[in-house]
C-alpha cells in the first residue's frame, strides 16, 4: 500500500480508536505514528542547487505493515525488484505532502518536480526508499545559504536524521561548500496523551487531527541542514 494512503488508513483508524487493529504494537494514543531515519544530500549541477536526493528507514512495524504480500516468490526475503512497485507509487504519492521537505535556497523556498529514481530496499529489519527530488527550476546559491528541513506538520510521521556525517551531504558542490547539521532542541515526545503534567493538560489525538499540512507543529521537531558556499 502507498505511504499516503498508509498514513490516510491509519489517521482514520486513530480517529475511529482502532488505530492498533490496523498496526499492531503502536497504541491508538501514540503519537508519531511511524518513524523515520532519514539521510539527505543536496545534489548541485552547473554550480547551482538541482535537488535533494533522500533516503528514508522505516521502523521495523511500519516496515512490517507495508510490505505484507510482497514477497511474490515466496523465498522470504524482499528484492529490490519485487518492492519496485511500490517505491514508484510511494514517491508519486507523496507529492500531495509537499514530499515532507523544505528547501530554502537564498532566503527562497523552492519549489519541486516529480521525483526520480525510486527505489526500496530491505536494511536489516527495516525498508528503506530513496529518491531523487529535483528542483522545478536549478536555484544559483552564491554566497548565500541553503536550508533544508524535512519534517511532518502534522507530527503524524517522525522524521529523525541518521547519526554520522552520511546524515547530510553534497554532490556536485562547488569547492568550498559546507554542509552543517543542526539538530532540534525540542526533544520528541514519545506519547500524547489526555493525563496532565502539573496544570497543563496533555496533548490528546484529536489535538494532531486538528493539524493541516499549513500547522507548524512539526517543525520544532525539524533537523535542518544548512549549506554555505565561500
Amino acid at each position: 500500500m502507498p505511504i499516503a494512503a498508509h498514513l490516510r488508513r491509519l489517521a482514520l483508524a486513530a480517529a475511529l480508536g482502532g488505530l492498533a487493529t490496523v498496526a499492531s504494537g503502536i497504541s491508538a494514543s501514540a503519537h508519531p505514528h511511524v518513524w523515520v531515519t532519514a539521510k539527505a544530500e543536496l545534489v548541485y549541477a552547473d554550480g547551482k542547487v538541482a535537488g535533494v536526493r533522500h533516503v528514508w528507514s522505516f521502523d521495523p512495524e511500519y516496515t512490517t505493515w507495508v510490505t505484507q504480500g510482497l514477497d511474490a516468490n515466496k523465498d522470504g526475503r524482499l528484492t529490490p525488484d519485487e518492492l519496485q512497485g511500490l517505491a514508484a507509487t510511494n514517491t508519486e504519492n507523496l507529492a500531495e505532502f509537499g514530499y515532507f521537505t523544505k528547501l530554502k535556497v537564498g532566503g527562497k523556498e523552492q519549489a519541486f518536480a516529480e521525483p526520480r529514481e525510486p527505489a526500496m530496499r530491505m536494511e536489516g529489519q527495516a525498508l528503506t526508499l530513496s529518491f531523487l527530488l529535483p528542483l522545478k527550476t536549478p536555484a544559483a546559491q552564491g554566497r548565500g545559504v541553503a536550508a533544508l528541513e524535512v519534517y511532518d506538520p502534522t507530527f503524524f510521521v517522525s522524521f529523525a536524521m541518521a547519526e554520522g556525517p552520511e546524515a547530510a551531504t553534497l554532490a556536485g558542490a562547488p569547492p568550498g561548500c559546507v554542509a552543517t547539521l543542526t539538530r532540534p532542541k525540542t526533544e520528541q515526545p514519545k506519547i500524547a496523551d489526555a493525563k496532565t503534567v502539573g496544570d497543563k493538560p496533555g496533548m490528546t489525538e484529536a489535538f494532531f487531527e486538528a493539524l493541516t499540512a499549513a500547522s507548524t507543529y512539526g517543525v520544532q521537531f525539524a533537523s535542518r541542514v544548512l549549506v554555505a558556499c565561500p
